[in-house]
């Protein structure tokens, strides 16, 4: 298996705390993720050990019953330094990596998001993926953005 990095950054209307409060809440990330449900699967909510899941597919609010038309995120973070980073790790069957959100301070009305994923798998599947991929998150993080105004 290859590791294939992805990232985008995005200039957010808000100040850096805001940001990362409102990023790290996983119960409604769901609301700007592209066909996406995302949920808590751990007692903790924050932190290092805190579960998270999320079912991307055109019927995700379905799941689990019509699990076979997409696909389950399973994450564990593993490094959390409010209000700048939070580290995961990837854990499902089909979606293994680490992932990265990372705040920073532009001004008191701006800050700066970056997203990354290192996603483990073939190098060629990877590239066949990538593109939509790409896009998906372009379009979730925008969606995000406008949710801050």
């Amino acid at each position: 298996m290859a590791d294939n990095y992805i990232a985008l950054t995005l200039t957010l209307p808000c100040d850096a705390q805001r940001a990362w409060y409102e990023i790290t809440d996983w119960n409604k990330q769901g609301k700007w993720m592209l066909q996406t449900s995302v949920w808590l699967t751990s007692e903790i909510e924050s932190g290092p050990g805190t579960e998270i899941a999320a079912f991307t597919g055109p019927f995700h609010k379905f799941f689990p019953r019509l699990k076979f038309l997409g696909v389950l995120d399973t994450m564990v973070v593993t490094n959390w330094q409010p209000p700048f980073i939070c580290d995961v790790l990837h854990t499902g069957k089909i979606i293994k990596g680490t992932g990265r959100f990372e705040v920073v301070a532009i001004n008191d009305q701006k800050s700066q998001f970056n997203w990354s994923e290192i996603i483990w798998a073939p190098r060629a599947i990877f590239l066949i993926l990538k593109p939509a991929l790409y896009v998906g998150v372009w379009i979730s993080l925008r969606r995000f953005a406008r949710t801050l105004r």
